[in-house]
């Protein structure tokens, strides 16, 4: 049975912008002294809020800069506007869910700024506007980013809809655990691997692109493990 709302990750399952910021994480800490490649930073630092990396970063580094967060939300700002782009067909997949009549959010870690930014350089803001909720908004009012399952509840609890009755499609573990914590079907997106990673997660089912995820729209293949019947 199809979900009454879906609920998309914004980078790497929408935007492919996530080799763009964990290059310009890594230019930054490397500067500050701790030498790191685009790799390197995305595998340590995949799906995290930058509040909840600066304690890693501070372990390693002892200290940082007053106002280093601002700072690199600044410089993540301006990289993404000048290079974010869609995931392929990423517009046609939220067309398509549009036109099935069903509800859909995008619950991100990123700021809310970050995901205007993104939005409009990748032209999916009319689209997205009125329908994006983030982590950074959560935390100013007392909760957590992913792994924690705040957001995803938040968008669920705007929508009216249970979370039994909610599918998310996630690309990170932090990502994949937040939705089951919330006690969502979650789906692992990953078309550069097998996303063996994400099922370890508790992902039901692994989507290579959003060709697929279309079909099984099309298709009302959706598994049943916690969407009832």
């Amino acid at each position: 049975m199809r979900p009454e709302l879906i609920i998309f990750d914004c980078d790497g399952v929408l935007i492919d912008s996530e080799t763009i910021a964990s290059g310009t994480v890594a230019r930054n800490l490397t500067a500050l002294g701790w030498p790191m490649t685009t790799t390197d930073a995305m595998d340590a630092f995949l799906g995290m809020s930058i509040a909840d990396m600066e304690p890693m970063i501070l372990n390693k580094l002892g200290s940082l800069p007053a106002n280093w967060r601002r700072g690199l939300a600044s410089e993540l700002l301006m990289a993404l506007a000048q290079d974010a782009t869609p995931i392929a067909g990423a517009r046609q997949t939220l067309e398509a869910v549009n036109a099935l009549g069903i509800a859909w959010r995008v619950a991100s870690n990123s700021s809310e700024e970050e995901m205007q930014v993104k939005f409009n350089r990748c032209g999916l803001a009319d689209l997205t506007t009125g329908r994006i909720f983030s982590a950074g908004s959560i935390i100013a009012k007392g909760g957590r980013a992913k792994p924690a399952p705040d957001v995803f509840l938040a968008a669920a609890a705007a929508a009216q809809v249970p979370p039994a009755q909610c599918l998310v499609l996630e690309d990170s573990v932090p990502g994949v655990t937040g939705a089951i914590a919330a006690g969502m079907t979650c789906y692992g997106f990953a078309p550069h691997g097998g996303g063996a990673h994400l099922t370890a997660a508790g992902a039901a089912r692994i989507i290579p692109d959003l060709s697929t995820f279309r079909k099984i729209l099309a298709l009302d293949l959706f598994a049943p493990e916690r969407l009832n019947k």
